[in-house]
């Protein structure tokens, strides 16, 4: 017997007979004699109605009544899947973050789970052969006795959370698709499903634009080397074996796990990036604390950063990137802070994507990225800015080569299917 956690997102509880649908898949796992907690999000389109009244209702709104009013989404679709999963015989109760208790910090709408007491799920694991059906995305500051959410995507960081509080063997986030795959299939239909994933590409993959994940997820499976099973909702209940070893999907797991590592294994990419240029600005100690000091004030991640320096080393140029939603706001603040900075021109563009190879197997191969450089330039496609860690690099290129960069990049390092 094991013990799981299983998480359904939005469009996997859309409508009630999505819902029976869930039920069924919690079933057969109960049947099968696992003790079984389930972590749902609000039905598809819920938080988006939910942000879109609370903006309406005054676009200045109190941070704390917010997360009142977009919590509720979770609470319904948590008390209406414990109501079919006792309509099909099996013992459930519903939960939200604050009853369990989930403690949060008190950052509402981006909160950071400090600590959880899964005890009363455990003791009733035991006691009553309980489902616990949880919901996601909440909990409670303990100071102000306030509900918090954590953002959004942060029903997939309550469950791995959870996980972790009772003791799971594994969690599992069931979703639209049917695991993680080598890059966007929309893109690259040649793309694959991987069986098994390492937790750092994984979180490579989350943070540089694959939104199969949340990458808090990622980061607490990692923390807690909880493995994370990513599995489709569609697929029929009555056709899965529980007691297989492995179903359809992917298991993200600690690298040790992995027989074989691959080079590459994965590419992700983002549109959502903006790029700002400062030019001319005198090559001296403190200017580019100068520029991201701000920015950081502000709340705005910077990614990648270039700088170039003129060929008389009296000045430089800085290149960086910000979110695209952050665009505006960041070009703003380098503006009012011009007098301090003392630049003598801004250049911006929004029309950039930013390509990101993945794979741990970069530590032990040289001259990876030097490969993309010549496949990019073969096809004419020109960098504006590049980063590398570890098991990662970054190209920043113009969004019209976007597709065509995913496939060149996907076919070079073999990650087609064969």
């Amino acid at each position: 017997m094991s013990r799981l956690v299983m998480k359904f997102g939005g469009t996997s509880v859309a409508n009630i007979e999505r819902i029976r649908n869930v039920a069924r898949h919690v079933k057969r796992e109960v049947d099968a004699g696992h003790e079984v907690a389930v972590v749902v999000s609000a039905m598809a389109g819920k938080t988006n109605e939910l942000v879109a009244w609370c903006t309406e209702a005054s676009p200045m709104h109190d941070a704390r009544e917010y997360d009142a009013v977009v919590a509720s989404g979770e609470q319904v679709t948590s008390g209406l899947l414990a109501i079919v999963l006792q309509g099909m015989g099996i013992q459930a109760r519903s939960w939200q973050g604050w009853q369990i208790p989930i403690k949060t910090s008190d950052a509402h709408a981006s909160a950071r789970i400090e600590d959880i007491d899964g005890s009363e799920i455990i003791k009733r694991f035991k006691d009553r052969k309980e489902v616990a059906v949880i919901a996601g995305f909440q909990g409670i500051n303990p100071e102000t006795g306030r509900i918090t959410t954590l953002g959004r995507g942060g029903s997939d960081t309550s469950a791995v959370a959870i996980a972790a509080a009772v003791k799971a063997d594994r969690c599992d986030i069931y979703t639209d698709v049917d695991g993680v795959y080598t890059t966007d299939p929309r893109i690259v239909p040649k793309a694959k499903r991987l069986d098994k994933i390492a937790f750092e590409d994984m979180l490579e993959l989350a943070s540089q634009g694959a939104k199969v994940l949340q990458v808090r997820s990622v980061e607490l499976g990692m923390v807690h080397n909880m493995p994370i099973f990513v599995r489709s909702s569609f697929d029929k209940p009555e056709d899965i074996d529980p007691h297989a070893n492995q179903p359809p999907g992917t298991l993200i797991c600690s690298e040790e796990e992995i027989m074989e590592s691959h080079v590459v294994t994965g590419i992700a990419f983002s549109k959502d990036e903006a790029q700002i240029s400062v030019r001319q600005i005198e090559d001296k100690p403190g200017v580019a604390a100068s520029i991201f000091g701000p920015l950081a004030d502000a709340n705005i991640n910077v990614d990648m950063i270039v700088q170039n320096v003129s060929e008389d080393g009296k000045t430089t140029d800085l290149t960086f990137t910000v979110p695209a939603a952050d665009f505006t706001r960041a070009k703003d603040t380098i503006t009012a802070a011009k007098a301090k900075i003392g630049y003598a021109r801004l250049d911006t563009a929004t029309d950039v994507a930013k390509i990101s190879v993945i794979g741990s197997g970069m530590r032990s191969h040289a001259g990876v990225a030097a490969q993309a450089f010549s496949a990019l330039a073969g096809r004419n496609i020109n960098i504006r800015a590049i980063t590398t860690s570890e098991i990662k690099f970054s190209v920043l290129i113009d969004t019209a080569y976007t597709e065509l960069a995913v496939r060149t990049l996907h076919t070079l390092y073999g990650l087609d299917q064969t």
